[in-house]
């Protein structure tokens, strides 16, 4: 047996307060003393005080705290502000479970700078989603969501809708087997979602059960929020994939005036019509990456009336060649029969009832797979994927603020890049994760911070000019309103989108326009 004696075991928090100095001797003859200090007031995440900057500025923060569900009586309940600043802080560092929250529970610095007066623990936020109704949660939420994207919505815009699959493993609520073609068998949520696709802001997420996974069960979410905008703020068309081309969702949306781009199913008769416009030879445009397109109107059994309809193809691959056999003598192969590849082109169908041409809505749809790279970011780097509780009412409230930390993490970040979207995984260390130590002098909050990137001198300058820009924004404008503020906001994070335009805030006039549903 060897003699190295093992490291003992601490019995009591009195020994562990004990052992504070050690000495490490690593390769070579360097050593290191290791010195632990409780009492440091440091941060991992000291970027959040421009975050926080950000918040304060646009009013965010004190709206998100404004008439909460939570509805506290007793004394020794946590603040409202507490536990949406915990989960808040929780959302923004990328954690993925309750249990995570327990690592923010010693940090006093971000606590301070976003302005609350703890962190709360993770069973204080479980409890806490259990208050109030669902009605009360969805109307507190839809007012926060709309707060972020109402002044976007006075620029043409397209709506895009679409469906992902979350597997569970668990008896959770709602954890059926469905659709989920991954994990076949698996139990799991649906999370039907509208966004504006161009510029990753999610309007609005509906949580289901797995087996109401098709176009159908996510349309009332739709239908509520576009009938709950002005004419001027309705998308200039809603776009989906091959689930939402069906004479249901059509029809609906032609009865409100509203254009629709959808995939189209290559059913039998769409083939037919497929191979009737080969036959007649008809002239087929140039779209792009090889692609041709042509159109023709198509009513489909069960359609109540004729529809515009994009037919797109493009050159199959050559299939690779199979290495000649050898000769043979005899007749032993005569069973084999030659298959012919049937046709040149592979194809797909549009259904439309916009006037574009046809290169322009063929780009359109491309487009349109920018969607999935959405679902991608926030199922695996923000906490889509995670943060599960047993009844279906709490996971569909921390699914919709997750969506909304989301977006305004998005728009923040599109303050230091406005040219291009910047994934969790790439802002988090650029614009959140330096090292913060606070210092407090008389009267002064001193905050170092160090980052270790290695693009550490331009973080510090990105970060710097935005601070500066809230800093002039709140000097400049003391007159204006949040929502003001807000709309300047935006307008600066997506000047590349708005060709330099500035939005204006929904004034007492539109608001009223929305509640009558003018």
């Amino acid at each position: 047996m060897s003699d190295t004696a093992m490291p003992e075991h601490p019995e009591s928090d009195e020994l562990c307060n004990q052992v504070d100095v050690d000495r490490l001797r690593l390769i070579g003859d360097d050593e290191f003393t290791v010195e632990w200090d409780a009492d440091a007031q440091v941060t991992p995440a000291g970027s959040l005080v421009f975050f926080a900057h950000y918040l304060q500025t646009a009013g965010l923060m004190d709206r998100l705290c404004e008439r909460t569900p939570l509805a506290y009586t007793s004394n020794n309940a946590p603040k409202d502000r507490d536990v949406l600043g915990t989960i808040l802080l929780s959302i923004l560092m990328g954690q993925k479970r309750y249990a995570h929250i327990n690592a923010l529970r010693n940090d006093p610095v971000s606590a301070e700078v976003l302005g609350i007066s703890k962190m709360v623990s993770e069973d204080s936020v479980r409890r806490a989603f259990k208050r109030g109704t669902q009605e009360q949660w969805d109307e507190w939420l839809t007012k926060q969501e709309r707060a972020v994207y109402e002044p976007l919505l006075s620029e043409p815009y397209i709506l895009d809708i679409d469906n992902t699959i979350k597997p569970i493993y668990g008896h959770q609520e709602g954890a059926e087997i469905g659709y989920n073609p991954k994990k076949p068998g698996r139990p799991s949520h649906n999370y039907h979602t509208y966004l504006i696709g161009s510029l990753r802001i999610v309007l609005g997420v509906e949580v289901s059960a797995g087996k109401q996974h098709s176009a159908k069960c996510g349309l009332p979410g739709l239908w509520s929020i576009l009938d709950s905008l002005p004419p001027s703020s309705r998308p200039r068309l809603i776009r989906g994939d091959i689930a939402y081309g069906n004479e249901g969702i059509m029809s609906e949306a032609e009865q409100r005036g509203q254009r629709y781009l959808f995939r189209l199913k290559k059913t039998t008769n769409v083939q037919r019509k497929i191979r009737e416009i080969e036959k007649a030879s008809e002239v087929w445009t140039n779209t792009s990456e090889g692609w041709q397109g042509t159109e023709c109107m198509i009513k489909l059994t069960g359609w109540s009336k004729q529809r515009r309809c994009i037919i797109l193809r493009h050159p199959k691959k050559k299939p690779v060649e199979p290495k000649a056999l050898p000769e043979k003598s005899g007749d032993e192969f005569e069973f084999v029969k030659q298959v012919d590849v049937e046709g040149l082109y592979e194809y797909a169908a549009l259904i439309t009832n916009d006037d574009e041409s046809i290169v322009a809505l063929a780009q359109l749809y491309r487009e349109r797979a920018d969607c999935e790279n959405v679902f991608d970011e926030i199922k695996n780097q923000w906490g889509w994927g995670g943060f599960m509780t047993q009844d279906l009412k709490r996971c569909r409230i921390i699914a919709r603020l997750i969506a909304l930390v989301y977006n305004w993490w998005n728009i923040f970040a599109r303050l230091a890049r406005p040219a291009q979207h910047m994934e969790a995984i790439t802002s988090r260390p650029l614009l959140l994760n330096a090292v913060g130590r606070l210092v407090k002098t008389g009267r002064q909050k001193i905050l170092h911070l160090t980052s270790s990137h290695a693009q550490a001198d331009k973080i510090r300058l990105a970060l710097n000019r935005i601070g500066q820009f809230f800093n002039d924004l709140s000097r400049t404008a003391e007159q204006l309103s949040a929502e003001a503020r807000w709309a300047v906001i935006l307008s600066a994070a997506f000047i590349k989108w708005l060709c330099g335009r500035i939005l204006h805030p929904v004034t007492e006039n539109d608001q009223i326009l929305l509640q009558l549903n003018i």
